[in-house]
């Protein structure tokens, strides 16, 4: 696949046989072992371990992690296609895979040392452990600097003593590990905020209540509550103050994991709105010949393909900037934008087209509207990516 920049340079996306062969094995599994199970778990919002752990197994938790790390040692093209096959079968089980590759996996192997990387990845990306991203607070989302949870070094200068509490931590009900920023210098603002790894299994790690979400039910969310809990200073992660920089960071390359299940919700809910109208009958034919079916299954089909090249050209920002040095963030904030709303026309456009099937829950489609609904607002919501995406083309700062 060839498109052109800005420039009107040509940029090839690489499509192998090891990506073809990865697609087929990612959509066989999905087929057999996810697909079969999705509706119970999301009505049931049991967190679906032993799916994830074969998902480990395969090496889908850290897809661009070294081999000598426990990962799969691909490329970033193989995440955002396994993505989209994982999020086609259940936008949950994509949730927990986006997690661990981009927000926890991504952010250790860019500003890990050699013992965290060790002692922090390996155990996550081969399944045996769940990984989990801790930045949001009751008072604090798109805005940071605001946020009231507090790491003081103590007097010895050997841990860092923690207090406060998190909230919508994806995963946060069964992670073992967690990246977890929070302010060691308030009066400095996003500039006093520091990145820590923790251990979930030590005192002072408390877990609060799960949260009752209208979709991804499968995914665990809950709130983390911090009392007193002794950090060493050997788990800072990057430096002291860096944290707001590194989260940013890592959130690019989490937006393009959250465009490609976007892309696969919408890819789901477009086959199984085709299907349908190809076989419902009404008024002596297939309602696909008419022409208001028609025009929702042309539009569905532009705004799916048009999301797929956005996606595919921020795989292709991330790998220049991984040669440059440079950054993603305007084509990751807009892949995101573009794919998740579309996802979410898609997935509305196919709930009308199944009419008083599509809202019952006999059909998938229900859930993928529910499901894609978060794809417009974690991560960064529609809005800040408009903001971000904007800011930079003005060079603002």
């Amino acid at each position: 696949m060839v498109i052109a920049d800005q420039t009107g340079t040509p940029l090839t996306l690489n499509m192998t046989d090891e990506h073809e062969a990865l697609v087929q094995a990612v959509r066989n599994f999905a087929q057999k072992e996810i697909i079969p199970i999705a509706e119970a778990y999301d009505e049931s919002g049991e967190f679906p371990l032993d799916t994830v752990k074969k998902m480990g197994e395969m090496g889908l938790m850290g897809i661009e992690v070294p081999e000598e790390y426990g990962g799969a040692g691909m490329d970033t093209l193989a995440y955002v296609l396994t993505m989209v096959e994982i999020a086609k079968a259940d936008v949950s089980h994509s949730t927990i895979l986006s997690v661990n590759n981009s927000l926890y996996c991504h952010g250790l192997m860019k500003f890990g040392t050699e013992e965290q990387k060790q002692k922090y990845i390996t155990p996550i990306a081969t399944g045996e452990k769940i990984g989990a991203y801790s930045l949001t607070e009751p008072m604090s989302g798109s805005d940071a600097a605001t946020m009231a949870s507090r790491a003081v070094l103590n007097e010895a200068g050997t841990h860092y003593i923690i207090n406060g509490t998190k909230s919508w931590v994806t995963s946060g009900p069964v992670a073992d590990h967690l990246v977890l920023f929070t302010m060691t210098d308030p009066d400095k603002g996003n500039r006093g905020i520091t990145a820590f790894l923790i251990d979930a299994d030590q005192p002072g790690f408390v877990r609060g209540k799960k949260e009752p979400k209208l979709g991804i039910r499968a995914s665990a969310t809950s709130e983390i509550r911090f009392e007193d809990y002794a950090c060493p200073v050997e788990n800072v992660l990057g430096k002291v103050g860096d944290g707001f920089k590194i989260a940013m960071t890592v959130l690019d390359a989490g937006r393009i994991g959250i465009a490609a299940q976007a892309l696969g919700v919408a890819e789901a809910a477009y086959a199984a709105s085709l299907d349908y109208a190809r076989t419902r009958q009404a008024f002596g034919g297939p309602i696909g010949q008419f022409q208001m079916i028609q025009q929702k299954i042309a539009d569905m089909k532009t705004q799916l393909e048009a999301a797929r090249l956005m996606v595919y050209n921020a795989v292709m920002a991330k790998g220049r900037a991984a040669q440059t040095g440079g950054r993603y963030t305007t084509e990751a904030s807009m892949a995101k934008l573009f794919a998740s709303e579309a996802a979410m026309y898609i997935t509305d456009e196919a709930v009308q087209i199944h009419g008083g099937m599509g809202y019952s829950k006999e059909m998938p489609v229900e859930r993928y509207y529910r499901d894609a609904r978060i794809t417009r607002i974690y991560e960064g919501t529609s809005e800040v990516q408009r903001m971000v995406i904007a800011r930079n083309e003005l060079g603002l700062r």
